[in-house]
């Protein structure tokens, strides 16, 4: 039965997986429903992960990611559509002895029909399905965690994610700023037939903010804004080493609606477009960016034409462009345990620079039921 139950949510999640990659490896699912009411469970959300970006250019630097996460989970059902969860999160760094973050974690989830809300730790990162140039990959490693609001719509034609993430609390002489993100992810099918076509035009949104009024600094608020349009097209083959083909075409655009400006460029665009095949040994991708003064402060730092870097923190390169090659693949392994892989070689025509990156997660999201309470106990 926990089997079914787990196999089911995945699907849930499919669509939002595959927004940009197949990232279903790394989405949790949080599953409501008269099966569950009045259960009293275990969910354990364990995430290892090594990532080696060996860059030497002067926007995004190489570095190394290796560690683990674990996120073990109380849940209880007080009825069939409303889910209630608390845990604590917990990340260690390798080569390191402390732990990097210790959190509590809360979060209630309400579901009716095709809509649910959910309220603390809501579902972030690679839940949103955004494109990297908007909402850098690596924060499944990085910014695991988001709490705020959350709303999401999934209908057969239609899905939708809109969201806050309250990243900063601020309070009275506070020498900080508070900081806010959110945004909105949505996703509508035009063409979906028996032939296996299917066309999708997905909208995406994000915003970010540096403000407040109750804090002791002289630094000016940041308000910035960064929109994705295109197409995505689909096409399952029965062809023994292709099994599907498809193509994701974006245009993007970079707005800072600050009253002062701190960035170099007041608004900027970018090109993404995106070929790939899945195939039985592994899923490629050939994806190329153009950007022209494009920068976003949760998208990936390769697309943004200001550096982020140690060594060259003032360096700026206005047109910017990749050429991404892009080698995955999920292994499941006994015990449902999904190993993934990515080589991803990337070229700077601008520079005629080769980098790359390499990477391993193991993703394991085991959920035992503890109880059930029987009516009355509460």
């Amino acid at each position: 039965m926990l089997k079914v139950l787990a196999v089911g949510a995945l699907l849930l999640t499919a669509q939002q997986g595959l927004a940009q990659l197949d990232n279903r490896a790394f989405l949790r699912p949080m599953p409501v429903g008269p099966a569950y009411e009045r259960q009293l469970r275990l969910d354990v959300e364990a995430f290892l992960f090594n990532k080696d970006n060996e860059y030497f250019n002067k926007i995004d630097e190489g570095r190394t990611y290796f560690g683990t996460q674990l996120a073990p989970r109380l849940v209880y059902f007080p009825s069939a559509s409303l889910r209630v969860e608390a845990g604590v999160f917990l990340w260690k760094d390798y080569g390191t002895p402390r732990l990097r973050q210790v959190r509590p974690l809360l979060t209630v989830k309400y579901q009716h029909g095709s809509h649910r809300i959910l309220f603390g730790n809501i579902q972030g990162h690679l839940h949103h399905g955004y494109i990297e140039p908007l909402f850098d990959f690596e924060r499944v490693i990085t910014n695991r965690l988001e709490e705020g609001l959350q709303y999401q719509l999934q209908k057969p034609r239609l899905s939708l994610d809109a969201w806050v993430d309250w990243q900063r609390q601020q309070y009275r002489f506070s020498n900080f700023q508070e900081e806010v993100a959110g945004g909105l992810a949505a996703e509508a099918t035009v063409l979906g037939d028996s032939t296996g076509w299917w066309l999708r035009v997905p909208v995406q949104f994000t915003a970010t903010h540096r403000g407040g009024q109750l804090d002791t600094i002289d630094t000016p608020l940041q308000t910035l804004f960064n929109v994705a349009s295109g197409l995505r097209v689909r096409k399952p083959t029965a062809a023994r080493w292709v099994r599907a083909v498809h193509f994701d075409g974006y245009l993007t655009y970079f707005n800072d609606y600050s009253f002062t400006r701190q960035l170099p460029f007041a608004d900027g665009t970018g090109l993404y477009l995106n070929a790939g095949a899945d195939t039985p040994l592994s899923n490629l991708q050939v994806a190329y960016w153009r950007g022209n003064g494009f920068t976003s402060p949760i998208g990936g730092r390769l697309y943004r034409s200001v550096s982020s870097t140690v060594n060259n923190p003032d360096y700026v390169e206005k047109n910017r462009q990749l050429l991404i090659l892009r080698v995955l693949r999920d292994y499941r392994l006994p015990g449902n345990l999904l190993l993934t892989t990515r080589f991803e070689p990337l070229y700077d025509l601008n520079h005629g620079l080769f980098d790359f990156s390499f990477a391993l997660y193991f993703n394991f999201n085991p959920s035992f039921l503890l109880t059930t309470v029987r009516r009355g106990v509460e």
